[in-house]
């Protein structure tokens, strides 16, 4: 037996290989391909909303003197923010509850209504004021667009853009337009975790991606095998 006969049959094993393979990870590379087409399709800045944001002018942080150095033990961040020409502490304890104050005084401010969450809408985003309906979720229950723990109220706009306004930071916390709606589900189809769309390295994302890399080594082998014998013989040889 010569060895280009020996090489044949291994070779025919490759191609089932190769086939076999083709047909189990199939699907999910049509997935990635898909997924990623459309996540680059569009600018991330446009998917996130940066175009969305109103340009508002810089507000100087006056701090005369506050009353929250030692308001609360069980404080484990602090954001300062102006809010309406005055200085806002947006506290957040150790077990997760957020509130807001005035930074001067320490005195807790009222949570913002659907008025308020409304406004603020309309005063910091593009067309804005073309609200279709408000909405309050509770911290333990988000939409799946928004997915933090903190109360939200949802603007959700005409053409379908979601506004989130924090009940108890009086911020607006995010921006989910229909494009980002689309972007964030085939995010967790391209990473296959369609529940949180965070996890990149579990084992089933680890399998597929292994033998998808196995059956595209195993086809680029067998097109350079092909491409060899498909040579005419030369007459003088």
């Amino acid at each position: 037996m010569t060895p280009r006969m020996a090489r044949k049959p291994f070779m025919l094993r490759l191609a089932k290989w190769h086939i076999w393979l083709g047909w189990l990870v199939g699907v999910p590379m049509v997935l990635w391909l898909a997924t990623g087409l459309l996540m680059v399709a569009r600018p991330i800045e446009a998917v996130r909303g940066d175009h969305l944001w109103r340009e508002m002018p810089q507000q100087m942080l006056v701090i005369e003197g506050s009353a929250l150095a030692a308001r609360d033990a069980k404080l484990g961040e602090m954001r300062v923010t102006m809010q309406e020409g005055r200085a806002v502490a947006i506290l957040t304890t150790l077990d997760g509850a957020v509130s807001r104050v005035d930074f001067a005084s320490g005195a807790p401010l009222p949570p913002l209504d659907a008025a308020a969450a409304q406004a603020l809408v309309a005063k910091r985003i593009v067309d804005g004021d073309k609200v279709q309906r408000v909405t309050l979720f509770a911290a333990d229950r988000t939409p799946p667009d928004f997915r933090r723990p903190i109360a939200v109220w949802q603007v959700a706009l005409t053409d379908g853009t979601n506004i989130y306004v924090g009940r108890d930071t009086g911020e607006i916390e995010a921006v989910r337009t229909r494009w980002w709606r689309a972007f964030d589900l085939a995010w967790g189809l391209h990473i296959m975790d369609l529940s949180e769309r965070e996890d990149t390295s579990h084992p089933i994302l680890i399998i597929f991606a292994a033998l998808s890399l196995t059956g595209a080594v195993i086809g680029c082998v067998l097109m350079f095998r092909r491409r060899r014998s498909a040579r005419p013989a030369h007459p003088f040889v």
